[in-house]
């Protein structure tokens, strides 16, 4: 499989393997093992934390679910997990906007210019069927480069849940 087949079929179907937003904490780690933690998105909190599968980043909320996933592309290799994309899990960056865009259409994935996120020198574009967001960075006379690629959250809310969680 290659990174173009990987990023298009996440933004297909907004998920990869096991992991997609609102998925339970504890059915990734069983599928993929225990991942990096990169720690806390909060100075005063324990949770949401941000955990990571190589260049695939999870933000997990208090109440163990998956609430944002993406995928680092600005490296000079992405890492993914062999387990869910066969092969080393390694592939190739640098991908340009061109090679996306023609990979998103082969896949008969529709998709749209994120304007909010076009400014400077980067431009954007969702996936409209997953909401799946590719950003570019426009390196000075150059074509863009993919940056990231995300999928959004599901929007549930951990509110309710009391503060002793969060620790």
């Amino acid at each position: 499989m290659e990174i173009l087949d990987v990023l298009t079929s996440m933004a297909k179907t907004g998920r990869l393997g096991p992991v997609f937003s609102g998925a339970d904490w504890n059915d990734v780690t069983a599928a993929l093992g225990e991942p990096w933690d990169i720690g806390t998105m909060s100075r005063n909190r324990r949770w949401p934390r941000l955990f990571a599968y190589g260049d695939l980043e999870l933000s997990v909320c208090r109440c163990r679910k998956v609430s944002l996933i993406c995928v680092q592309t600005w490296r000079d290799v992405v890492e993914l997990p062999p387990s869910v994309v066969g092969g080393t899990g390694t592939f190739p960056a640098g991908l340009k906007h061109a090679e996306v865009v023609s990979a998103l259409d082969r896949a008969s994935c529709s998709w749209e210019p994120h304007a909010a996120l076009t400014f400077g020198n980067q431009c954007s574009l969702t996936a409209i069927v997953s909401g799946a967001n590719f950003t570019f960075e426009i390196p000075e006379g150059e074509e863009p480069v993919l940056n990231i690629m995300g999928l959004p959250g599901d929007g549930h809310d951990c509110s309710a849940r009391t503060a002793v969680q969060d620790h």
